[in-house]
């Protein structure tokens, strides 16, 4: 196991308990370093700075599964990890509150201008005044993305008060008060803060720029906790420098440093009452103990028992935990008739079948069948030699 970018020791203590060897590095790795580090490797964890590639996938045979330590998989080519049968895995829900406290933070700093104020301090300038200064009571918060940062924002930012706006290209329910708008201008031109919680989806990409801006209220406030890559940040520094928009808070950025230490860069460096964070949304302890124990337990059942529940690429089965026996797992092509063919084999291989489970997932099927007795090498050998067969496995209780 291969373990980047400071992932909590949790995951290490989970993994080395399972039986593996981990190897623990701090920073990300490029797409050279990377395939070099993979030899060898059954299971890799990254968070978000760390692109695995169809090269890198292609040069890393002994991988069957990557981590994602994180919210997004983005930084995975997912349709190329599918296509060789490696799982990918993520943390959708573990450090949502964590970025929740982190905007809701942000959006009191920005409407009270703490950051300037602070600033201001410990350069020995005592400037004690309510200009530009205000309360988030009554002020319109829209929420662009509403799922489960989206929603728990908007919850917490009513109990401060705030009316709440908010616009999805899903169909999602309203929380408490909020209101859905039709469009994201109209959110735009009604939103005292604009609070982007979009997913790194390609067509994302520079949802956010100067025709954006320059349709949100005077005055008004932006954050960006979602993805680096939304927000056109030059686009964002002219808004700012004009006074059109009052105050921003940043988390990610679309270039950000590999390793910890390296020198950061963006054109809203410098800039008043604008808050710069190194992507910590989700960087607080408990949301990174409970990242690294989930996903760490995700991978490991994987690898040591083929369960594939909650994975983001491959069909999700959910099987229970091998308690005794032996387990088949078998990834193979989505065409009609492969289940009838696999248990006709299973059948004259005289295996005494406990337990069944099948998923399907676009062009693949998965299905795990549990027996009381080890299958032949030969009737495995047929299973792989099966032309719809991607890939098959075994694994034994205890083993």
């Amino acid at each position: 196991m291969l373990l980047l970018e400071n992932i909590h020791p949790v995951a290490v203590e989970v993994l080395e308990a399972r039986g593996f060897e981990v190897e623990l590095l701090a920073g990300s790795l490029g797409e050279d370093e990377l395939i070099e580090r993979l030899a060898g490797v059954s299971l890799l964890g990254i968070r978000s700075n760390t692109n695995v590639t169809a090269r890198v996938l292609d040069a890393a045979p002994d991988l069957l599964a990557v981590g994602c330590f994180c919210i997004g998989t983005n930084q995975v080519d997912l349709k190329a990890a599918a296509a060789r049968g490696v799982a990918v895995f993520n943390a959708p829900y573990s450090n949502t509150r964590s970025v929740v406290e982190l905007v809701i933070g942000e959006i009191i700093a920005l409407a009270r201008r703490l950051h300037e104020k602070s600033e201001k301090m410990h350069a020995g300038v005592w400037d004690k005044s309510a200009k530009g200064s205000h309360e988030v009571r009554g002020r319109t918060l829209g929420i662009v993305g509403y799922g489960n940062i989206g929603t728990q924002l908007s919850n917490l930012a009513e109990a401060l008060g705030m009316r709440v706006i908010f616009f999805d290209t899903a169909d999602r329910l309203a929380h408490g008060n909020a209101q859905r708008m039709k469009t994201l201008e109209e959110l735009l031109e009604k939103a005292d803060v604009v609070s982007l919680h979009v997913d790194g989806r390609p067509g994302n990409a520079g949802l956010f720029g100067a025709e954006q801006f320059a349709r949100m209220k005077p005055r008004s406030l932006f954050i960006n906790a979602a993805r680096g890559m939304v927000v056109d940040t030059e686009a964002l520094r002219e808004h700012i420098v004009s006074g059109h928009i009052a105050g921003a808070a940043l988390d990610v950025f679309p270039i950000e440093p590999k390793a910890q230490g390296d020198a950061f860069e963006s054109p809203l460096r410098g800039l008043e009452n604008v808050i710069l964070t190194p992507h910590v949304g989700g960087s607080t302890q408990e949301a990174q103990e409970e990242i690294g124990f989930f996903v760490a337990g995700k991978l490991a059942g994987f690898a040591l028992e083929g369960r594939t529940e909650l994975s983001v690429n491959l069909p999700a089965v959910n099987a229970p935990a091998l308690q005794e026996g032996h387990r088949i797992g078998y990834l193979h092509v989505n065409v009609p008739g492969v289940l009838a063919s696999v248990n006709q084999l299973l059948a004259g291989a005289g295996a005494n079948i406990t337990g069944q489970y099948l998923a399907t997932a676009g062009e693949q099927g998965y299905v795990v069948t549990d027996a009381t007795e080890a299958l032949s090498d030969d009737a495995l050998a047929k299973l792989a030699g099966d032309e719809h067969c991607l890939w098959v496995r075994t694994w034994s209780a205890g083993a």
